[in-house]
């Protein structure tokens, strides 16, 4: 019998709910890599909360995503560059992961970035960067979390490229509870309001 897709190529499918098993581990009973508090005890920054919501199309919860979060420490470095570097925190794991529940909701605890050098050298106003794998999605939506009041949000080089009236979609707003600084995210996958993704 001869194979009707000559390229062998197999299907697509979604990343979800297939990426369950092990990225998800509080539904299997199975061992957590990743967890959603990155702000070790010993990284330099203002620590911070960033908590939200996943929200589809006609703004119900999506209760099945998965999402995950990578940023530089307060001083604007990543884990892993520039291991010469002297006094450079290399336990500060500068990546998280965790489950909605089943009101789509979401949090990470991490430390508030430093700016950090981006395309021609330069500065990226801080942010962290936002994975998003989900039940009807090809591929992960990519997408950035900026900080509402940051100086360097106007020329930040990627911010840019967004045209003005969606730059909004990318910056949480700051509250405060107590002695914690809390940062509000809500993602729209669709309609009005949806949230800025990038090609990456």
């Amino acid at each position: 019998m001869t194979d009707p897709r000559p390229d062998g190529l197999t299907p697509s499918q979604t990343v979800g709910p297939f990426f369950a098993y092990v990225l998800t581990p509080a539904a299997y009973d199975t061992p957590v890599l990743f967890e959603a508090d990155i702000a070790t005890p010993d990284a330099p920054g203002e620590r911070i909360r960033i908590e939200g919501y996943v929200l589809d199309g006609d703004g119900e919860p999506i209760v099945d995503a998965m999402l995950e979060i990578w940023g530089a420490d307060g001083e604007g470095r990543y884990p892993g560059a520039a291991a010469e570097e002297p006094g450079r925190n290399a336990a500060f794991r500068g990546f998280g992961r965790t489950e909605v529940d089943s009101n789509g909701f979401f949090a990470f605890t991490t430390v508030k970035p430093g700016p950090v050098p981006g395309p021609d050298g330069a500065m990226q106003a801080p942010h962290v960067s936002l994975g998003v794998f989900a039940r009807g999605l090809l591929k992960r939506l990519s997408t950035r979390i900026y900080f509402e009041g940051e100086p360097g949000n106007e020329a930040d080089p990627i911010l840019s490229l967004v045209p003005s009236d969606r730059r909004r979609t990318l910056v949480a707003p700051r509250t405060t509870r107590g002695a914690d600084a809390v940062y509000t995210f809500t993602l729209r996958l669709q309609g009005e309001d949806e949230t800025v993704f990038f090609a990456v």
